[in-house]
């Protein structure tokens, strides 16, 4: 099949841009002037060769080409721009994975195998469903949990005391691992990660001037898997 072919290309991305490129690149990259384009270049390089190597189509120099020129047009960009931060990491990894599912689109794929994956895609109960459940213990979960708990929020600036946007992010991790944990028959990982998290913030919870914000941090906490677990258990209804 094809798909294998792209299954490549993805896998010379990841093995060029994360495991050997190392924090001496890295930097070197977000350099201006020669050190920085030497860098850049060298980085394009090994991810042109990559390419190359894994996909294995020895006459094939069209994708090594367009990706060793785009790698180097998208690093050139971010340093100009100053993207080196979360945003711009994603933004440079959708940018690459686009360009590599052109590329194998137009030279690789055979149109009827694709449009029958595809629609594949397109029709699968599971795969929506599995959709809309991510989305939903992101973004609404986390609204919804704002709008239930900011009636009980403590007297104390518990922004000022952590980190920002700590809280909402580890929402969001908790509710993906809950999620996961039920869809893939480990429910009992579940009261794994409720214990550490009560381990972890044991320490600074335990104090009887705090208990305010031991029951809202818990209030919270159990809010949030409540959520996460009603919708992985409906989400497996679906499924089964």
């Amino acid at each position: 099949m094809n798909v294998i072919l792209l299954l490549r290309l993805l896998s010379a991305h990841i093995l060029a841009d994360f495991f050997l490129q190392n924090d001496k690149l890295c930097n070197a990259k977000s350099e201006k002037g020669v050190n920085g384009i030497k860098s850049q270049l060298l980085h394009s390089f090994i991810h042109a060769v990559c390419a190359y190597i894994l996909l294995g189509d020895w006459c094939g120099w069209i994708i090594p080409l367009v990706i060793f020129v785009s790698h180097l047009i998208v690093d050139i960009v971010k340093v100009q721009t100053g993207a080196n931060g979360t945003k711009g990491l994603i933004c440079d990894q959708v940018v690459h994975i686009v360009i590599i599912f052109i590329l194998w689109r137009m030279i690789y794929a055979d149109c009827a195998e694709f449009t029958s994956w595809f629609t594949n895609i397109a029709t699968s109960k599971f795969l929506w469903a599995l959709l809309i459940a991510y989305m939903l213990v992101l973004k609404p979960a986390s609204v919804l949990i704002w709008k239930f708990m900011k009636g009980w929020i403590p007297s104390n600036d518990m922004q000022a005391q952590g980190l920002p946007h700590a809280g909402e992010w580890i929402g969001y991790i908790e509710r993906v691992l809950i999620l996961t944990f039920v869809i893939t028959g480990n429910v009992e990982a579940v009261g794994f990660l409720l214990a550490a998290k009560s381990v972890f913030r044991f320490g600074d919870l335990n104090k009887a001037k705090e208990i305010k914000t031991t029951e809202y941090v818990l209030l919270g906490t159990l809010v949030s898997f409540t959520i996460a677990l009603f919708v992985a258990f409906i989400l497996t209804s679906i499924i089964h």
